[in-house]
């Protein structure tokens, strides 16, 4: 009969809030991808200033291996290595709004902070100045 709607979910790396609705939304059915917004995707560490940081692009079981082979009861305990397979058993890895033009538009974007609020309306400002400069 319609169309289907598109569903974007987008948090700072890609891990935990997006992929939380990402999880939820694809159970149920929808058309749903998810992303974040960041220079990097970031998880916690053993203290605050030492985050793990990786790519976006580097697959969710790299990160669960590497963690558990770092510290697995720091791991476990925080929820990171718990998160990362629940994230496996929804895609292969996090992805970037500001890259995601190959993946269409969406007829939904639903952001988790107002950070991430502001850079996808900055990047949504950016692709319309883009189009509009190409039909000039």
């Amino acid at each position: 009969m319609g169309t289907t709607m598109r569903y974007a979910m987008v948090c700072s790396s890609n891990q935990n809030r997006s992929m939380e609705a990402h999880a939820l939304l694809k159970r149920q059915g929808f058309d749903v991808s998810s992303y974040g917004t960041g220079a990097h995707v970031k998880l916690p560490g053993p203290s605050l200033r030492e985050p793990n940081v990786y790519d976006f692009g580097t697959p969710y079981k790299f990160m669960h291996d590497e963690l558990r082979r770092k510290d697995p009861d720091l791991y476990k305990r925080n929820g990171i290595l718990p998160m990362l397979k629940r994230n496996l058993g929804v895609k292969n890895a996090p992805q970037r709004w500001q890259d995601n033009a190959a993946d269409g538009c969406f007829d939904v974007v639903m952001t988790f902070e107002e950070k991430v609020f502001d850079t996808v309306i900055e990047e949504v400002e950016i692709g319309i100045h883009r189009v509009l400069d190409l039909n000039n």
